[in-house]
């Protein structure tokens, strides 16, 4: 089978996206064709009409120009994934605009939040199902519930509605659906000004900026954060620990950004300015589903000099003894990004045997989530220039392609 998606025929497509989670009779009954149209269209044998594959593309949770072959869908998203993202747009858009109607008995306040919280456990242990399952909800039910709702209930109902667009965003983006992302935060933005709560507008521009860095849109980046951290700055010694927790979480996008950009004057600036808030707050502390603290900071600090290429600088922080037990108490996402970084750094100081052993306990421990990310292939061609033999093993072994 090729590499290149487009190369394949439409019907090595519908097979690859049916995976092995999905029969041919399972595709027939959730798109409404019959078992034998199913069978077709998988061996090429005749034209599929508009209808059917409209009907395909509903039941494989993907677009139609995905099974043509105009646009290749993520790497190795499996069906459920595609099910939860979709279930997402579905949310974001039809609560944004209004369609919530058939929502007689909506959740309350408090129900709302609780369910909130719940989504973002579910987004920092990798869980997108569950993501799309409560965020979904929430998103209905409590557009419903801010449509009446007035004085303190409805800005307290704004910031639940915007934290739940934002997680919807963060997922999103991980997935590199960037127009949905977008668009919960827009839908986000809108919600928290009405709040005015300006500790969850920060912490959406911090989402913002993230946005543009995974898009490789680095300047953008930087000028998001640093423009949204002048605005929530801590400049009395009185600041609150919400606006701690949001100036330093904005410290870091930028440093990364900056890292990015390879420009380690302003990459340096900020992390130290993120570390001055970290102390200040003397403790991890969590907002709306971000964590920000000191912990934050000596992880975020070494993915910082990896990308910085200081890789022995990296390794020093990161062979600390504060940092040996760290990991083991973040959450599965952010451990695992962080044991990435220092993958790369492992192995580009020549540690091959550690980074190898790095990046199998991050397989092990999320290996779904780690199909998306882009270091594991980083990693893979560096260690295909030592042994291509090698890299292909571990390939097989974690189950991600690390080189073509």
């Amino acid at each position: 089978m090729s590499n290149l998606w487009a190369d394949l025929t439409n019907g090595e497509r519908i097979k690859h996206l049916r995976g092995s989670d999905l029969t041919q009779q399972g595709l027939s009954e959730a798109s409404g064709l019959s078992y034998a149209t199913v069978k077709k269209a998988e061996r090429d044998r005749g034209e599929l009409s508009i209808g059917s594959l409209f009907k395909l593309a509903s039941a494989l949770n993907t677009d139609v120009a995905v099974i043509l072959g105009q646009q290749a869908p993520r790497r190795g998203m499996r069906q459920g994934d595609r099910a939860a993202l979709r279930q997402l747009s579905y949310a974001v858009h039809e609560s944004a605009l209004g369609e919530w109607s058939g929502i007689e008995d909506p959740s309350t306040r408090q129900e709302l939040g609780r369910a909130r919280d719940l989504a973002w456990d579910a987004y920092w242990a990798g869980d997108t199902a569950e993501v799309g399952s409560l965020a979904s909800k929430i998103l209905m039910e409590g557009q419903v519930r801010y449509n009446g709702a007035t004085g303190v209930e409805r800005e307290q109902l704004g910031v639940v509605l915007a934290s739940t667009y934002r997680v919807a965003a963060s997922c999103a983006n991980g997935f590199g659906l960037r127009d949905l992302a977008l668009g919960s935060l827009a839908s986000a933005k809108r919600l928290a000004t009405e709040a005015g709560d300006p500790a969850m507008a920060a912490l959406l521009d911090s989402t913002l900026s993230w946005v543009y860095l995974r898009g490789a849109e680095l300047l953008r980046a930087v000028a998001v954060a640093e423009r949204a951290a002048l605005e929530i700055e801590p400049s009395s010694s009185k600041a609150n620990r919400p606006q701690l927790v949001a100036y330093g979480r904005l410290m870091i996008s930028a440093a990364v950004a900056a890292s990015r950009r390879e420009d380690e004057s302003a990459a340096d600036d900020y992390i130290s300015q993120a570390h001055a808030a970290a102390a200040r707050l003397g403790s991890d502390e969590e907002l709306y589903g971000t964590r920000f603290g000191p912990t934050a900071v000596k992880t975020e600090a070494i993915g910082i000099h990896v990308s910085l290429k200081n890789y022995g600088r990296a390794l020093k922080l990161a062979d600390h003894p504060d940092m040996k037990l760290i990991p083991e108490g973040m959450s599965k996402v952010a451990r695992n990004r962080y044991k990435l970084d220092v993958a790369l750094a492992q192995c580009a100081s020549g540690l091959h045997d550690a980074s190898e052993r790095t990046l199998v306990e991050v397989a092990l421990d999320a290996p779904e989530w780690v199909r998306h990310q882009a270091l594991p292939s980083v990693i893979g061609k560096r260690l295909a220039k030592v042994s291509t033999a090698r890299a292909r093993s571990l390939s097989e072994l974690i189950g991600v392609p690390l080189i073509a």
